[in-house]
C-alpha cells in the first residue's frame, strides 16, 4: 500500500491508501465510488494525467493530484470531439486595456502559466515583467521584475515564457534578451539563480519528474534540463534549420505530456511536431503542408497545447484562430478565432501561446490586443 493526497476541485488535500501500481482510475474509483459516472480531469503538477496512468509516488499535501468534475456523462460520450466545445465569445481575464505599463494593462503578452485557483501568471514581454492576476481581478501584481528592462537581479529582458516550480515555490523564467533561463524565489528570500546561460530560450515546459525543457529558436533544438547538469540535453531538433523529421525551423512554445512525448510548434515549418521520449525524429501531427489557411495548414504557428483526450491545440498566430487537430488526422478544425484579424470577442490578432484551466476552460494570449481571452468549454 501506499499513501497518497488527493484533492477534490478547491477543496482541502486528503490523503488515501491504495495499492502500489494503481492507476488513476483505480484511485478515482477509491475516492468517488464505482457507481460514480461522472468525468473527472486528474492532473499533477499541472500535468493532465490518462486515466490509464500509474499514480504518481511522491505526492504530498502541498502536490495533490487534482480532480476536476468535467461533467456528469459516461466517458465514451464525453470523449467524442465536440465542433463547438468552447463558447465563441471570449472574456477578458488579463489586459484588454490597450498596450501600456500599469496594472491593469500588458505590452506584447507571450507565455502564460495558470495554477490550480486559476490565477494567471504572464510574461509580459514588452513591459520586461511577469505579472499575477487572481481570477477575476481587474488588475495584476508585479512579481518578477520591477525596475525595467536590464540584467540587474530586480529586472527582466523581454520574457518569454514562466513556469511555476512548486516544488521548489519559484517561477522559471526565459529571460529572452538576457540569454538566460532563471529561477526566481516567490519572496525574494534569494537571489536569482541562472540554470542556464548563453541561449536563445523561448518556450518553457516542465515534465512529472520536474525535468525543465527549453525551445532554442537560434540553434532550432529543444534542450531537456535536470539539476547538476550543465548546458542540458538535445531532445529535439539540433540538426541544424530544416524540414526533415529530424529538424526544426525557429520552434517556439513547447509542450510535454504525462509520457514525456514533446510536442514544438515548429514555426517556420508551419506545423507542430511531437517527438516521443528519446526519439531520433520528430512526427508532424498538425500542418506541415505549407503555410496557409486551408483546414490542412498552419501559418506561423506560435503555441500548442494537448488536452487530457491527447487533442493537439495550436495557436496559428498569422490565421488569428486557435486549430484543434487529432494526432492521425489530415486536416485540424478550427476552435476559436478564424472570424478575420480584430479586436472584437470573438476575434484574435495574432495569437501566440495557450494553456487550459483545471476545468478545461481555454486561455489565449491575443499578442496584438494585449490581453489575455478566456473561452469557457460548453457543457451542453
Amino acid at each position: 500500500m501506499v499513501k497518497v493526497w488527493y484533492q477534490h476541485d478547491l477543496n482541502v488535500p486528503m490523503k488515501i491508501n491504495i495499492d502500489s501500481g494503481s492507476d488513476i482510475d483505480d484511485l478515482k474509483q477509491n475516492i468517488f465510488g464505482k457507481t460514480d459516472k461522472g468525468q473527472y480531469l486528474a492532473k499533477y503538477n499541472g500535468q493532465p494525467l490518462r486515466p490509464s496512468a500509474k499514480v504518481p509516488k511522491d505526492t504530498t499535501d502541498d502536490k495533490p493530484i487534482v480532480f476536476t468534475k468535467i461533467v456528469d456523462l459516461p466517458p465514451v460520450e464525453q470523449n467524442n470531439v465536440q465542433s463547438n466545445k468552447f463558447k465563441q465569445y471570449g472574456i477578458i481575464c488579463a489586459g484588454g486595456n490597450e498596450l501600456g505599463n500599469e496594472l491593469n494593462q500588458l505590452f506584447f503578452p507571450h507565455g502564460i502559466f495558470i495554477d490550480h485557483y486559476k490565477n494567471i501568471f504572464i510574461a509580459d514581454h514588452d513591459n520586461h515583467r511577469i505579472v499575477g492576476w487572481k481570477c477575476n481581478s481587474s488588475e495584476g501584481q508585479i512579481m518578477v521584475g520591477r525596475n525595467g528592462q536590464g540584467k540587474r537581479d530586480d529586472q527582466l529582458n523581454c520574457p518569454t515564457d514562466v513556469l511555476i516550480d512548486t516544488e521548489n515555490n519559484s517561477f522559471i523564467i526565459s529571460d529572452r534578451k538576457n540569454r538566460q533561463v532563471i529561477r526566481c524565489f516567490y519572496q525574494n528570500e534569494a537571489k536569482p539563480q541562472v540554470l542556464i546561460s548563453d541561449i536563445d530560450c523561448y518556450g518553457l515546459s516542465m515534465d512529472k519528474n520536474g525535468f525543465i525543457y527549453i525551445s532554442d529558436p537560434e540553434k532550432n533544438e529543444v534542450r531537456r534540463w535536470k539539476k547538476g547538469e550543465g548546458r542540458g540535453t538535445t531532445v529535439a531538433g539540433g540538426h541544424g534549420q530544416g524540414d526533415q523529421l529530424n529538424q526544426l525551423n525557429s520552434p517556439r512554445y513547447i509542450f510535454v505530456d504525462e509520457d514525456e512525448s514533446l510536442y514544438v510548434a515548429d514555426k517556420d515549418n508551419h506545423r507542430v511536431m511531437k517527438w516521443t521520449k528519446n526519439a531520433k525524429e520528430g512526427i508532424v501531427v498538425a500542418g506541415g503542408n505549407g503555410e496557409g489557411d486551408s483546414l490542412e495548414q498552419l501559418s506561423y504557428p506560435y503555441g500548442v497545447a494537448v488536452d487530457c483526450w491527447d487533442q493537439i491545440y495550436v495557436a496559428d498566430f498569422g490565421n488569428h484562430r486557435v486549430m484543434r487537430w487529432c494526432e492521425r488526422d489530415a486536416e485540424g478544425e478550427i476552435v476559436v478565432g478564424g472570424n478575420g484579424r480584430g479586436e472584437e470577442l470573438n476575434q484574435l490578432n495574432d495569437p501566440i501561446s495557450l494553456s487550459f484551466d483545471d476545468e478545461e476552460n481555454l486561455y489565449v494570449v491575443d499578442l496584438k490586443n494585449h490581453r489575455i481571452l478566456k473561452y469557457e468549454i460548453c457543457l451542453d
